[in-house]
């Protein structure tokens, strides 16, 4: 069989199917079952994992499904490794969903690429080239790489990175519809790209270290939001600022007890290596208020603490201004996408203390200690200065799944695309 019809039908499943069953078949045709009182989207994902895991090349929506409900369908059903293929509806939302869905795919490839594979240069330059490729006229950009990141005072980036072999990049890419120079910044998106993580020498274990190709996800989603909304016709000018390094251990690679100092003078005392995205992430923020956006946004698989708060469901969010976390959480509530708040006050900045310098990167305890989410951004929050009331910090704690479930295929999701990019055609 090479290609499988799907519909959903709110009648129940023959008893044959078994017992509350939410697949049944005729023919070429798979039923999804789904009563009044059940979570639909939850449904669509778990028919979808079961319909995956059955290899079949095609599968084509047919029949009375909505916009969200297939896009659903398409994010649960296409696993990472040959994966089949999902045809839409053919009715009025099928050219919007085929970009959406490119746009997740790209963001997913770039995740689950591997750390051989995806070098920090290659993961800047994708990036820059797909942007490109979606607004030639709109789109440039360049990279500073290796000793010239010090020389123009990156230091996070440089020092994350120079343990490695391959050069640490720091891609500073703007997007102007528009083309006149004087246009003001609507957001600047800032994305953690950390290609592979070790721990430095702060180790972490194999088992700590297996999914660490993942710890880039910051950079491919922020990527993919704005190749999304560029797609669905942003008219505002946005910069992307993605902070691309691997953190290895070598004779020269960053130490426990270095202190580095950032272009807005904070000086920072290394107490754990492993706590490097906040490292990287700063020099983006500082870029980011250097750009004079209006809001700022970046995005980090930053801490473990965010994923046990809220497990591999939700992205965590932090802000200092409760109005502007408040429109981040209506907007991914519309696009029906799972984002949770977690604390944030202006003294979390004080939560990781130094003696030798402003502040730790972290706490000397495993994970950071309590509120270690909390304190990451508190951490972050000493380089938004001038634009504090305009800052999202994410923690994406649901952007990659080491093993599938019931509802999710392993590997990166590309969840939060969908709010990223309504957030920027909104805002600003």
């Amino acid at each position: 069989m090479t290609d499988m019809q799907v519909k959903i039908t709110d009648t129940p499943a023959d008893i044959s199917w078994g017992e509350k069953a939410v697949l049944s078949f005729a023919g070429n045709q798979a039923l999804i079952h789904i009563n009044e009182n059940q979570d639909r989207l939850r449904v669509i994902r778990r028919a979808a994992r079961q319909l995956d895991s059955m290899n079949i090349p095609v599968v084509t929506l047919v029949d009375t499904w909505k916009k969200n409900e297939q896009w659903t369908f398409a994010g649960s059903y296409t696993r990472a490794f040959k994966p089949g293929r999902v045809v839409f509806c053919d009715n009025s939302d099928k050219a919007e969903l085929e970009k959406a869905f490119s746009a997740l795919l790209f963001t997913r490839k770039l995740i689950n690429d591997t750390p051989e594979v995806l070098s920090p240069m290659a993961l800047a330059q994708r990036a820059a080239d797909w942007l490109k490729s979606l607004a030639p006229d709109a789109v440039s950009y360049q990279l500073v790489t290796g000793e010239a990141l010090q020389a123009q005072g990156w230091t996070g980036i440089y020092n994350v990175g120079r343990g490695s072999d391959r050069e640490p990049v720091f891609l500073q890419l703007d997007y102007n519809p528009g083309g006149l120079s004087d246009t003001p910044v609507s957001t600047a998106l800032v994305g953690k790209g950390i290609t592979f993580d070790s721990g430095g020498y702060s180790m972490k274990s194999s088992e700590g270290m297996l999914d660490m190709k993942c710890d880039m996800g910051g950079a491919a989603t922020v990527t993919g939001a704005l190749g999304l909304a560029i797609m669905q016709g942003l008219n505002k000018r946005v910069k992307l600022f993605l902070c691309c390094a691997e953190n290895l251990v070598s004779g020269h690679a960053y130490k426990l007890g270095d202190i580095l100092t950032y272009k807005n003078g904070t000086t920072v005392e290394i107490v754990n290596t492993d706590a490097e995205g906040r490292l990287v992430l700063a020099d983006g923020l500082i870029a980011a208020v250097e750009s004079q956006a209006k809001y700022i946004v970046d995005a980090a698989t930053l801490t473990g603490a965010a994923t046990v708060a809220l497990g591999y469901d939700y992205h965590a969010v932090f802000s200092l201004n409760p109005s502007l976390s408040q429109t981040l959480l209506k907007v991914a509530e519309s696009e029906q996408e799972r984002f949770w708040p977690l604390p944030l006050e202006p003294w979390h900045q004080d939560r990781c203390p130094s003696s030798f310098a402003d502040t730790a990167n972290s706490r000397a305890q495993k994970g950071g200690g309590a509120g270690g989410a909390s304190n990451a951004a508190g951490f972050l929050s000493r380089f938004v200065t001038g634009n504090e009331q305009g800052w999202l910090h994410l923690d994406l704690a649901a952007a990659y799944h080491g093993s599938a479930n019931a509802e999710m295929p392993a590997g990166g999701t590309g969840a939060g695309i969908k709010t990223l990019a309504a957030f920027l055609r909104a805002e600003g």
